[in-house]
């Protein structure tokens, strides 16, 4: 596997880069808003969901493979080979795990990008410091900044105009370049095995100890 995939990875499930606080003050009007809604209600009447997706990096590297989320907080991205990558949250953590090295990196699931999707209750209007709505008959685009002390940057979210479907999410990292997320075949309310989401905590100290 390519360190370019490796890399753009860990930009999906770790990478914020900072933006300037003045974006903060952005005000959204009354459609915006009303768009905002729409997608909360979508999101909140969903428990779990399961499909393909495709991941572009910012250098044209590709993999592809399925998820499976179960909220609150809980997803998994098993990448097909060449890529060896599971990304795995529990709830609480993120863990990228290297299935060959059987080494992993974990960061508190609260830093990184994927808890905006995550969230017992999703409020975009009121919980994410949402800095641009754009929408048009096809799509909207939602652009998410933070500016705080333990965690910075910037998340773009595009969902189906019609049917609020999330379509895809991009990721953007210190240098400004965009690690892309795009999910297809997606299936609402199906059953999953809590065992997906289970993080190997002990390996970290088995590491540290090699």
């Amino acid at each position: 596997m390519s360190l370019g995939i490796i890399a753009a990875t860990l930009t999906l499930a770790f990478g914020f880069i900072a933006v300037p606080a003045a974006d903060a003050s952005t005000q959204l009007n009354a459609k915006q808003r009303e768009t905002l809604e729409e997608i909360n209600r979508y999101f909140n009447g969903i428990s779990t969901m399961a499909g393909d997706f495709v991941q572009f990096g910012p250098n044209g590297e590709r993999a592809e493979g399925q998820f499976y989320l179960s909220r609150p907080g809980k997803i998994r991205f098993h990448y097909k080979p060449p890529a060896r990558i599971d990304i795995i949250a529990d709830g609480k953590s993120v863990s990228v795990k290297d299935r060959k090295l059987q080494t992993q990196d974990i960061w508190p699931l609260s830093k990184t990008p994927l808890r905006f999707l995550l969230s017992d209750n999703i409020n975009l209007t009121s919980d994410a410091n949402v800095t641009s709505v754009s929408v048009e008959p096809d799509l909207v685009t939602v652009i998410i900044t933070e500016d705080g002390t333990f965690v910075q940057g910037k998340l773009t979210l595009i969902f189906d105009a019609q049917t609020q479907d999330l379509k895809q999410w991009t990721v953007t990292d210190e240098q400004g370049l965009d690690t892309s997320v795009a999910i297809y075949n997606v299936n609402t309310g199906v059953a999953v095995n809590n065992k997906m989401f289970v993080i190997d905590y002990l390996a970290n100290a088995r590491q540290s100890r090699e």
